[in-house]
């Protein structure tokens, strides 16, 4: 117990010393290993780039694009609580991936947009689109439009579930889009869920979901803002806004194709962060 009191006054310390100055994060740079061959850390309190590889290269983001679909959704007022049946138009034609959400079922748009978030569910987001007005081509446009008015100048949308390869951003564009998602409270708390159980009355079944982010299914990290995707054209991807050292993190990973890559960077860019600060404070002794 005193050993722990001792360590976090420490680290309040460093923090409290380390943010009366500019931290030069370049200066440790050879310590930092990024696998993923695109990325991003961004201070959102300070505005600051930490680190940035290839950022600026655009790339296939596969479900990441959910972000975008969970704010056009929000932003259109809709009744969340409004049943919307799930139909062929909602199957996948583009991979053929699955899903548990048979033909047929009825579930309120507020848990298509938890099933969406939480288990990445491709059938959930498509059949959000289509419930909107004009239906799915109305819903991507209404996406696109939502891209310029962040700002995201080299991000566009085809399709609400990320899996067709034209949905296309960078890294800075896409913490852009965790900051605006960052904004609005429901997203906050479904994109961060660990679990969700959905019950389909007509069906008469229930469905268990998991998150599809390790760190948050964990519970060991403060994470504020998820999402993970994949298709092949994309690799396997991550976004989150998280807290290290005090402070809000943004990270994106990009192109990834280990199993665990996206991840063990996210780890590794914290232990950095963390080490950096202590670094900085002896320094400055």
């Amino acid at each position: 117990m005193l050993k722990n009191l001792v360590f976090a006054t420490f680290i309040f310390f460093i923090q409290n010393v380390v943010h009366a100055q500019q931290l030069d994060y370049s200066k440790y740079y050879s310590q930092l290993t990024v696998k993923s061959p695109k990325a991003i850390i961004y201070d959102a309190e300070s505005g600051d780039i930490i680190y940035q590889k290839k950022a600026n290269e655009k790339s296939s983001i596969a479900s990441l694009t959910k972000l975008m679909t969970a704010m056009v959704l929000i932003d259109s007022k809709l009744d969340l609580d409004k049943k919307v049946t799930i139909t062929k138009s909602d199957f996948d034609k583009i991979k053929g991936t699955s899903s548990r959400l048979w033909l047929g079922s009825e579930l309120s748009r507020k848990e298509l947009l938890s099933i969406a978030l939480i288990a990445s569910d491709n059938r959930a987001a498509s059949a959000i689109s289509n419930s909107y007005p004009g239906g799915k081509k109305a819903f991507v446009q209404a996406m696109n439009v939502k891209a310029k008015q962040l700002g995201m100048d080299d991000t566009s949308f085809a399709d609400p579930t990320g899996l067709d390869k034209n949905n296309i951003s960078t890294a800075i564009d896409l913490v852009k889009m965790t900051q605006a998602a960052h904004q609005y409270p429901l997203i906050r708390e479904l994109s961060t869920s660990s679990y969700y159980e959905a019950h389909i009355k007509n069906k008469k079944i229930k469905l268990n979901y998991n998150n599809t982010n390790l760190l948050v299914r964990q519970g060991l990290w403060d994470i504020d803002i998820s999402k993970t995707g994949y298709i092949r054209e994309a690799g396997k991807c991550l976004i989150m806004q998280t807290t290290v050292m005090d402070k809000p993190i943004i990270m994106v990973f990009l192109k990834s194709y280990g199993k665990y890559t996206r991840t063990a960077d996210a780890k590794r860019v914290r232990k950095w962060l963390e080490s950096v600060h202590v670094q900085a404070n002896l320094a400055s002794n």
